[in-house]
C-alpha cells in the first residue's frame, strides 16, 4: 500500500494524479470532461458506473482509455442475448489428469467493461451484479474472490429497446452513478473529426498504479464532513419518497419510488471526492448538488402522471435541488 506522511499530502496528491490521468485521457477522448470526471470518481470511491448514451458517442473507447490511464487488468465482455454466466466468471473443466480445474473468465480483472449489459438476459446480469457486490464469485459452491481494486464501468444503449433486458431497479441501485452521454458540441465534434480521420496515433500512458488507488480510495473514506452537509444529502433523498414525512410535494405528483438508502451513502462518498479533486479538505452542500444527479437519476421511478405529462426523471431533480 502507498504511504503518505499526512493526508493533506495524500489529498494534493490525488489532485495531481486526477490531473495527469485528465489530461491523459483528453489527448483520445475530446469532450467529454464532465463524464471522464464521474467515472474517475466513481473509481475513487470504490463505485461501479453506468453510461447511457446513443451509439457511435466513444462511450467503449472512453473507458478502455481510462483503463490504459491506469496500470490496471482490464477485460471486454460484450453482452448478448446467448451469454451464460459461466461466459463471466469462468467454469470448471477438467484437465489432462480428470481433475475438475477452475478456469477463470474475464470478470477476473481489475476494470471489467460490459459493453450493453441490457442485452442479456438476467440469469447473466445477475451473475455480473453478485461480483460487484461481494467482490467474488461462487462456483460449485467454493468461493472466489476477485482481486482489488475492481470496477465495473457498463455501458447501455437508451434507444435501441427490442430484444433488450432492462435491469432492475435493485440491480440498478448497485451502481453508485448512471452517467448519460450527449452529443458533443460543434468544436468538440469538429476536433474529434480531425483526430479521428488523420493517421496520427495517440497512445496513453499509465499514470496511476492500483495500489495507489486503493489508497486514493481510503482516503475518500477518512475525510471530515460536517453535519449540516450528511443532512442536506439525507434529507434530499428523504424528499424522493412519496407519501412520507419529508416527502416533497413534486415527488407525490409524479413519483411512484424513491431512492433508498444507498443513495444517501453515494452521495455522501461522492461529495468527499468531489471536493478532494477541486482541491478542498472537505465537502460543502455544493459538493453534494454536483453529484447529486447521478447518483439519484437511477434510483427514482416516475409514475404514470409523469410519464403522460413529459417530465423527466431530471426535471424532477432539478426541481428537489
Amino acid at each position: 500500500m502507498v504511504q503518505f506522511k499526512s493526508d493533506v499530502e495524500a489529498v494534493d496528491a490525488l489532485k495531481e494524479s486526477y490531473q495527469k490521468l485528465t489530461s491523459e485521457i483528453g489527448k483520445v477522448v475530446i469532450g467529454q470532461d464532465e463524464t471522464v470526471k464521474m467515472l474517475l470518481t466513481a473509481i475513487f470511491c470504490q463505485g461501479h458506473c453506468l453510461l447511457v448514451g446513443v451509439p457511435g458517442l466513444a462511450k467503449t473507447l472512453l473507458i478502455q482509455t481510462i483503463a490504459g490511464a491506469l496500470d490496471l487488468d482490464f477485460n471486454r465482455i460484450q453482452f448478448t442475448p446467448d451469454l451464460m454466466p459461466s461466459d463471466i466468471i469462468g467454469s470448471e473443466t477438467l484437465d489432462n489428469e480428470r481433475n475438475f480445474r477452475f478456469v477463470k473468465g474475464p470478470i477476473f480483472a481489475n476494470i471489467v467493461l460490459a459493453d450493453e449489459v441490457n442485452r442479456t438476459p438476467p440469469k447473466t446480469q445477475s451473475a455480473l451484479l453478485e461480483a460487484m457486490q461481494e467482490y467474488s464469485v461462487t462456483v460449485a459452491g467454493k468461493k472466489y474472490a476477485l482481486d482489488k481494486p475492481f470496477f465495473v464501468l457498463a455501458t447501455q444503449n437508451p434507444i435501441e429497446q427490442e430484444g433488450t433486458y432492462p435491469l432492475p431497479e435493485a440491480q440498478l441501485d448497485r451502481f453508485m452513478f448512471m452517467v448519460t452521454l450527449d452529443y458533443p458540441s460543434y468544436q468538440a465534434e469538429l476536433d474529434i473529426v480531425k483526430n479521428t480521420t488523420s493517421d496520427k496515433k495517440y497512445k496513453v500512458s499509465q499514470q496511476v498504479s492500483g495500489e495507489e488507488i486503493l489508497a486514493y480510495q481510503q482516503l475518500v473514506r477518512r475525510v471530515p464532513i460536517a453535519d449540516n452537509v450528511v443532512e442536506y444529502a439525507v434529507t434530499l433523498v428523504h424528499k424522493t419518497r412519496p407519501n412520507t414525512e419529508l416527502a416533497d410535494a413534486i415527488s407525490n405528483k409524479y413519483l411512484e419510488w424513491g431512492a433508498g438508502p444507498r443513495a444517501s451513502q453515494n452521495l455522501i462518498l461522492a461529495a468527499k471526492c468531489n471536493a478532494l479533486l477541486s482541491g478542498k479538505y472537505s465537502p460543502d452542500i455544493e459538493d453534494v448538488k454536483d453529484v447529486a444527479m447521478a447518483v439519484l437519476r437511477h434510483r427514482i421511478v416516475r409514475n404514470f402522471k409523469a410519464e403522460a405529462e413529459g417530465i423527466s426523471v431530471e426535471n424532477i431533480i432539478s426541481k428537489l435541488l
